[in-house]
């Protein structure tokens, strides 16, 4: 496996830093090493090979505070470039972890951490170095990865390659769970632009007061609580991607006022009269339906052109056929990692009882469902009972942009909904649906239930 296979050097001057994260580590990972002193870093890797180097970026009295961490991931990228390294640093110095994965680092982490992120962050980079076996369509080798080898996927794939080294506003439509942010990062990755920040924002989260001063920043003293400058997250992507995430859920008077940026390509923070120029590639998404985004009493046609030089529709997983033999590989690689279980196999009919099943939750649905059945699972292979599908994504769904209108594809749902509900129970299902034993025979029959 490859968590417990994997050594891992650790650099921070505080030594309950070290410790934390020797106690943290230790059951999980083959070694670890800790070092308190940055100078040391040179012989440690040069002595033995790491496969991930934490590395904290403030060292007290070294070289150039505030930029020492800087200064030594450009030293191992040089010494062991094959080695990833992910930073750790406090809140108040994001601005200088997005510097340092411009630098080449794989990833960063915020003190206080949380030990649950440390552990996802280190199965996620060990995981993407291993060759799993899994065929995934990868843009090129910085991309992340996009698993799928279905034709509608492959649409997707051939879109991507053509739209990704241009400076083109992107709009990503897709169903909730699809990967439309998957989407969006590897559009930045394959970009001219992909030596530059990446910053994802949700703005349908954002409220009216924070939609301003979160996208545009403000200045020293522009109300009570802006105690110093903060930049914008246009100014904070500047040369590189913005990723407006839910962009369908903004107001009118926002969405007035973000096409006023795009139009003039500069953001003027809150309490400043002067105005800052942005370069930035823009892209955006959401899980509404393109009929809804055309009705100007909810969205700017004006915006919509500024904002779709092209689109990119994301398919459900219920069509991507064959895809999902591949990402339930993929995941429950990741999972038994995650778990510290060993390697599974499938029996027949669990991808069989997967393909059954049209996932309203899409890939999200399906992970979580996958991540359950690894938890559960007490033997090495995994078979049909061990898949529980839950009913809150199918009512999470059932909204009535997600309802299909089409007869069968209603009979089909309802009659999984009230299986489902009953646990399998033909006789009480049959008698909730008001049909005869039989009846519901044929029908589970009739659509390979």
């Amino acid at each position: 496996m490859v968590l417990k296979n994997a050594t891992i050097l650790v650099i921070d001057d505080d030594i309950d830093v070290l410790t934390a994260l020797r106690l943290l580590l230790k059951p999980l990972v083959k070694d670890v090493v800790t070092e308190k002193n940055p100078s040391n870093i040179t012989s440690q890797i040069e002595r033995a090979t790491f496969d991930i180097i934490i590395l904290d970026m403030n060292f007290s009295g070294l070289v150039n505070t505030g930029n020492e961490g800087i200064f030594w991931l450009n030293k191992i990228r040089k010494q062991k470039p094959e080695t990833s390294v992910i930073l750790m640093t406090a809140y108040a110095d994001i601005d200088l972890a997005i510097r340092g994965l411009k630098e080449g680092a794989s990833d960063f982490l915020v003190k206080p951490w949380k030990n649950e992120k440390i552990i996802e962050t280190i199965t996620a980079i060990l995981s993407k170095k291993k060759s799993n076996g899994v065929k995934t369509e990868s843009l090129n080798s910085n991309s992340v990865e996009i698993i799928g080898e279905s034709d509608v996927m492959k649409d997707v794939f051939v879109k991507l390659k053509k739209v990704a080294p241009t400076d083109a506003n992107i709009l990503v439509l897709g169903e909730n769970g699809t990967g439309k942010d998957l989407i969006a990062r590897a559009l930045h990755d394959n970009s001219k632009r992909r030596n530059k920040p990446f910053v994802k924002v949700d703005v349908g989260a954002l409220t009216a007061s924070l939609f301003e001063s979160e996208l545009f920043g403000y200045k020293k003293g522009a109300f009570t609580d802006a105690r110093e400058d903060r930049k914008g997250r246009f100014e904070a992507a500047n040369g590189g991607t913005l990723f407006l995430d839910e962009i369908g859920n903004i107001s009118l008077g926002q969405q007035v006022r973000l096409l006023t940026v795009l139009q003039n390509r500069q953001v003027t923070p809150l309490g400043s009269n002067e105005s800052i120029p942005i370069d930035i590639r823009l892209i955006c998404a959401t899980n509404i339906d393109p009929k809804i985004l055309a009705d100007e009493k909810k969205f700017r046609k004006d915006l919509i052109y500024r904002i779709n030089t092209v689109d990119i529709i994301v398919p459900p997983l219920r069509d991507r056929g064959t895809d999902i033999t591949e990402l339930s590989k993929y995941f429950v690689s990741i999972y038994a990692e995650k778990y510290n279980k060993n390697g599974f196999t499938f029996d027949s009919g669990f991808i069989s009882k997967l393909k059954k099943h049209d996932f309203p939750g899409n890939v999200r649905e399906l992970q979580y469902v996958l991540e359950r059945a690894v938890i559960m699972t007490d033997g090495s292979t995994l078979k049909p009972d061990d898949l529980v599908f839950s009913s809150i994504e199918r009512t999470i769904n059932s909204s009535p942009e997600h309802t299909t209108m089409n007869l069968d594809d209603l009979e089909k749902n309802t009659i999984l909904t009230v299986l489902e509900k009953n646990k399998g129970n033909v006789s009480k299902s049959a008698k909730e649906l008001g049909i005869t034993r039989a009846a519901l025979y044929r029908r589970l029959d009739k659509y390979e239930l």
